[in-house]
């Protein structure tokens, strides 16, 4: 379960990119919400310390229990079906009394572990429909779970992670050739439907949503589309260095003013952009760009192909996270409500991301270099014995 590793393959650099970007998520989330700061606080703490645990375990060893966390994956996104607490019209938390848990965020790991081992186990047979059936099957059920409470973005999120990790596991450019020619009309057809007034497939706030984003001088839709004109307004305000940096006074039009709702999770990059400028939030986007190859470095050096593709998933999740909140308010994607990765308030977000790392360093320290330094040591041993 736990090994004995060279201190030398530990990934130090990206330790050090997690703390700087979580900083700036405590003193974003401070600006936004004092009293949310030291939650945050907590959450870091919390999620660094997970992390240093699982990077000395095997995952290896840890995915060996795929088929149990599968399952528990799906019991509480059951309980969250049935007797989740609702905010905003979506049950998507069990409420504890003491802490609110958010059973998605820590799904979208699972997920990943739970496929690294599948996809490593069926690496022959990977591209023979029975193996692609199972993987969708198995894959239609937390997803439809998800989207039920309903949470298309992390739906959507998800079925995009999948689709690299089976491109990542070897699917064959036939199978994924065959994939788009069906997907690319389905998509085409989906969006025709859902912007209809009369229709089930979305909820009507989604629907507001991507109609505020597609007819932006509506009046009907003004207070979606306002939002992020307002987000926008906020970053630019910020000029260069931010009002924070150069002293300016003035009533924030972020934090003050209350005219972007939900400023310290889905537009907290409008509050780096208002308060630290066009500098903090390159920061910002450099930071989680660094993350994201980091994560990809650690796949190359990946012992098999479970690591690889667990090293993938995660760079996967941080940057498809980061560019849609980024998009979201800027103006360049309607508002999905996704978070911005370690940045944002959300302690089960924030938790689980750890938690992932937590992994991608593990997979960091039984690189190939460490295995054939850790062969080479067992053969000079037994001809010292010898």
């Amino acid at each position: 379960m736990i090994k004995q590793y060279k201190l030398r393959f530990y990934n130090f650099r990206l330790v050090i990119f997690l703390l700087a970007i979580s900083t700036f998520g405590i003193i974003l989330v401070g600006s936004a919400r004092e009293d949310l700061m030291t939650k945050q606080l907590a959450g870091v703490i919390i999620g660094f310390i997970i992390m240093v645990i699982l990077s000395l375990m095997d995952y290896s060893w840890i995915s060996n229990f795929q088929w149990i966390m599968y399952g528990a994956n799906i019991v509480l996104l059951l309980i969250v079906r049935l007797f989740g607490d609702s905010a905003n019209g979506a049950a998507r938390w069990i409420d504890f009394g003491f802490i609110r848990f958010q059973p998605t965020e820590l799904s979208k790991i699972i997920i990943i572990l739970f496929f690294a081992r599948f996809f490593m186990d069926h690496e022959e047979d990977l591209n023979t429909v029975r193996t692609l059936a199972k993987s969708v099957i198995l894959l239609a059920i937390p997803l439809i779970l998800i989207y039920e409470q309903p949470d298309m973005k992390n739906t959507l999120m998800m079925l995009a992670v999948f689709c690299i990790l089976i491109y990542i596991a070897g699917l064959s450019y036939k199978v994924i050739g065959g994939m788009f020619l069906i997907i690319i009309p389905l998509s085409i057809i989906f969006l025709s439907i859902v912007v209809q007034p009369d229709q089930n497939l979305i909820k009507d706030y989604q629907r507001k949503r991507i109609m505020a984003f597609l007819y932006p001088e509506n009046e009907e839709y003004g207070d979606d589309i306002e939002q992020q004109n307002n987000s926008k307004t906020a970053i630019a305000s910020g000029e260069l260095i931010g009002k924070k940096l150069s002293g300016d006074k003035e009533v924030a039009s972020v934090n003050e003013g209350n005219f972007v709702s939900e400023n310290q999770t889905d537009f907290i990059f409008a509050v780096a952009g208002e308060e630290y400028g066009f500098m903090g939030c390159c920061a910002i986007v450099l930071l989680l760009l660094a993350i994201s190859v980091e994560c990809i470095r650690m796949s190359l050096r990946a012992k098999d192909l479970s690591g690889k593709i667990i090293c993938c998933g995660m760079a996967s999740i941080v940057s498809l996270q980061s560019f849609l909140n980024i998009c979201v308010a800027t103006g360049i994607a309607p508002n999905t409500g996704t978070p911005l990765p370690f940045v944002s308030y959300g302690l089960t977000s924030l938790v689980s991301l750890y938690i992932g790392m937590g992994l991608v360093l593990n997979v960091g320290l039984q690189s190939s270099a460490y295995n054939k330094e850790i062969r080479k040591n067992t053969i000079d041993k037994k001809e010292d014995y010898l």
